[in-house]
């Protein structure tokens, strides 16, 4: 009689069933593993892809800010040179102001101390003595003249009217016609002005 043993090939069939499933998982897992390393590093290159282009955008963005500013900056040293310029007339138009002699401080403070409706008709230096005859329309212009002239220190004071006389516009009173105060202002100056010595070229 011929006897087969069923039990040791059944269990070979199990055997070999059990490997194929564990190579089966084994092979899933690989591809498993294989997936999310491929996501993984296409995400990487996502990320790096939009941080390449961020970049690139605030690099633009920081050149274009750079020639604004190279344009300010240009502009400001522009300006400063301006203003070393202007600050430098400025310092030399103080030093000729304070290096000015006394005639022509004494013309210039003349000049500014003059009311509407009156004006000069001669002035005289005699040393320290200056007599300023002029014509008015108002006294009250002949003495705004003479308070203007005491606002400095070039002049002693008191500041004198000499003489004021009242005529008509063509030099003697006439009837209609518009009186013209004839009058004479001396003053002293504080400091006499030295003599003028010749310039050597």
């Amino acid at each position: 009689m011929i006897r087969i043993n069923l039990l040791g090939v059944e269990r070979q069939k199990k055997s070999r069933a059990v490997s194929f499933d564990i190579g089966q998982r084994l092979t899933l897992a690989c591809s498993l593993i294989l997936v999310v390393a491929a996501l993984l590093i296409g995400w990487w290159y996502w990320s790096l892809n939009e941080e390449s282009a961020r970049v690139d955008a605030e690099i633009a963005a920081a050149r274009q800010e750079r020639a604004r500013l190279q344009s300010l900056i240009v502009q400001v040293q522009q300006f400063e040179q301006q203003r070393q310029q202007l600050q430098q007339r400025v310092t030399l138009i103080e030093t000729l102001r304070k290096g000015q002699s006394v005639p022509v401080q004494l013309l210039d403070h003349v000049s500014r101390s003059l009311p509407d409706m009156l004006w000069l008709t001669q002035m005289k230096q005699d040393g320290a003595d200056v007599t300023i005859d002029g014509r008015s329309t108002t006294l009250i212009a002949v003495s705004d003249f003479v308070s203007n002239l005491g606002t400095t220190e070039l002049f002693k004071r008191p500041i004198e009217i000499i003489s004021s006389q009242v005529e008509g516009s063509g030099g003697s009173p006439q009837p209609g016609a518009p009186e013209v105060i004839r009058f004479t202002v001396k003053a002293q100056l504080a400091a006499v002005p030295p003599a003028a010595t010749p310039v050597r070229r």
